[in-house]
């Protein structure tokens, strides 16, 4: 049943042993890291650059460098799409518009709209951005694989517009609240406030989920599916943690703020 209902909403899987790998790949080692968050090892980035680490043996790079080491190389090979694929139709057209626009977003808000309190480690950063890189290639290659096949039964392209949308402009409101926590030159932490921070720690992580959703339906193959859902279950680890970490630094952190989904979890 539920393999009769994949079979109408994306495209068939194509003979191709990369993308196939990389799809399980992606998925388990995002979800993975999810679960790795909520057991308390955790990526060492934001509040939890110096984690579970012993910084003085590591290579340390501000948090600016290194969130630009992060998306930037992402964000070339989506734009790098238009030249080695062009003209491929609407739907890979679309496809690589959002994936192109999501990671210029991330480096627009590390040059402009971040302040930042931390730093980043190489070690982390470094398969970070590696991840990020294969995964914007991927999506673009599995795309390209679809040329000539059928389109499937059920059009979820304009849907899948409209969610993109709806989750860059919330991931972007919610990143410029945060940045508007801290005046000039205050690195402190302070508990969000605006927006859906009223529900919930991590609403910049809901509408990132949401925007993925939305790269999906454009997509509508495998790789961007199983690459969503494994950064569902990492965010959803991530948000928890976060939640704890409020908790920990605040006595007057509101206990009915939940970590990424209102009401829920």
């Amino acid at each position: 049943m539920v393999l009769s209902v994949l079979l109408n909403i994306i495209f068939p899987p194509p003979p191709s042993l990369f993308v196939s790998a990389m799809s399980l790949i992606s998925f388990v080692s995002l979800a993975n890291a999810g679960f790795s968050e909520i057991k308390g090892k955790h990526l060492n980035y934001s509040k939890f650059w110096n984690s579970n680490t012993t910084p003085q043996k590591q290579i340390k790079l501000s948090s600016k460098s290194g969130m630009l080491l992060l998306y930037t190389p992402a964000f070339l090979a989506a734009a790098a799409s238009f030249w080695v694929f062009p003209h491929e139709g609407i739907r890979s057209t679309l496809l690589q518009g959002a994936v192109t626009i999501h990671f210029f977003k991330r480096v627009f808000e590390v040059l402009f709209v971040h302040k930042y309190s931390g730093a980043m480690l190489l070690d982390s950063a470094l398969p970070i951005s590696l991840s990020y890189f294969l995964s914007s290639a991927t999506m673009v290659y599995a795309q390209h694989l679809t040329q000539g096949l059928p389109e499937p039964r059920i059009d979820l392209l304009y849907p899948g517009v409209a969610l993109f949308l709806v989750g860059i402009v919330g991931n972007f409101y919610h990143h410029y609240l945060l940045s508007n926590l801290r005046g000039k030159g205050e690195k402190e932490y302070k508990i969000p406030k605006g927006g859906l921070f009223e529900f919930v720690i991590c609403p910049h992580y809901l509408f990132e989920i949401i925007g993925f959703v939305g790269v999906s339906f454009i997509s509508q193959t495998l790789y961007p599916i199983s690459f969503t859902v494994g950064t569902t279950f990492y965010l959803m680890g991530r948000s928890y943690a976060t939640r704890r970490w409020y908790l920990s630094k605040f006595e007057d952190f509101p206990k009915d703020v939940k970590a990424i989904f209102p009401f829920v979890f």
